[in-house]
């Protein structure tokens, strides 16, 4: 029986089954979460979504109704993981990635625990874990549970188009070094199960809203800093830069891209004041130029080799300042 099948195996034996993922939900954890659901479904057996939190707009032409969020209806996201005797761990390395008040609930849930995930440095607390560093996301990792599991057969639109999208958002369109020969592979298996991925693509790509645009027109023309002699730039907004184009969550997710997308350019740091605190969100590109140090060691963050996360409890431009004076640490001068 391999690691797969165990998981099958667990997911017959249990009655309630919550499936979670990390706050500040993106594609991939919205798609395998969903894909999974679906995919227990087809297996005759039910189970519950609890995220921390709502995912940005642009990807609600998923059907999310399935999904509860603890920071909406936590009354009902606790007695359901409390009633739990199963939950799988998506997308996430620690118990930490899921906010203070779901961290609470998932220590003190007795049941068996299953991680399913694609970062690094996995925390020792669940029964199975399944850790693939190597794999672009969690998304391809849930359809090698569908296809190792001997299930191959159940894979269909429903299942395999949240899936699509998990894949597709964190490979950057496909674009990362990440993908692999077996990615596409994968992708092959779900269109070939009747996923419309032309739809998916224009679904995330046509959905821009008029203040999304025009914040980002003002961060690259007015707000944008390149440091050229390390080839970084960083985008730093303020509250209430923010407020004047009425942001929404997810509005400033493509700007680290566009940065990127400036010839010769190796990383990408863009940060928001939010709650209080700067959220920092740093992109770069290849092996040579790893980011998530930086992120770790100096802003309380950390991820994926070129796409990290980190925060700041210091001002805007105390935060710059910082960033000028670490850049140098991790980025020969040229």
């Amino acid at each position: 029986m391999n690691l797969y099948q165990q998981i099958e195996a667990e997911i017959k034996a249990a009655s309630n089954i919550v499936i979670t993922a990390h706050k500040s939900a993106d594609g991939d954890s919205i798609g395998s979460s969903l894909g999974l659901l679906h995919f227990i479904e087809k297996l005759g057996k039910k189970a519950t979504i609890c995220h921390p939190d709502k995912a940005p707009d642009f990807l609600y032409w998923l059907d999310t109704s399935d999904i509860l969020l603890m920071d909406e209806t936590p009354e009902q996201v606790t007695k359901t993981m409390q009633q739990a005797d199963l939950i799988f761990c998506l997308d996430y390395n620690a118990t930490n990635r899921v906010g203070p008040d779901m961290q609470a609930l998932l220590e003190a849930a007795p049941c068996k625990k299953i991680m399913i995930d694609h970062h690094l440095n996995p925390q020792d607390f669940p029964f199975i874990t399944v850790s693939e560093t190597s794999i672009c996301s969690t998304s391809q990792l849930i359809v090698e549970l569908i296809e190792q599991s001997g299930h191959l057969n159940l894979l269909d639109e429903k299942i395999g188009t949240p899936l699509y999208l998990g894949i597709l958002t964190d490979t950057g369109n496909f674009r990362f070094p990440s993908v692999q020969p077996r990615t596409h592979e994968v992708l092959a298996k779900l269109l070939t199960a009747g996923v419309p991925h032309h739809i998916i693509h224009e679904k995330l790509s046509d959905n821009n809203t008029e203040s999304r645009l025009r914040l980002q027109g003002y961060a690259m023309s007015k707000k944008l800093e390149v440091l050229y002699e390390y080839h970084v730039a960083i985008i730093s907004l303020s509250k209430e830069e923010l407020a004047e184009y009425n942001y929404k969550k997810g509005d400033t997710d493509s700007l680290a891209n566009l940065i990127l997308s400036i010839k010769g350019m190796k990383a990408a740091i863009v940060f928001t004041e939010r709650d209080g605190i700067m959220k920092i969100s740093f992109r770069s590109k290849g092996a040579e130029n790893p980011i998530n140090m930086l992120a770790s060691e100096h802003f309380n963050g950390g991820g994926h080799a070129n796409a990290a996360g980190g925060m700041s409890d210091l001002t805007v431009a105390e935060t710059l300042t910082k960033l000028r004076e670490v850049i140098p640490l991790y980025f020969v001068k040229e």
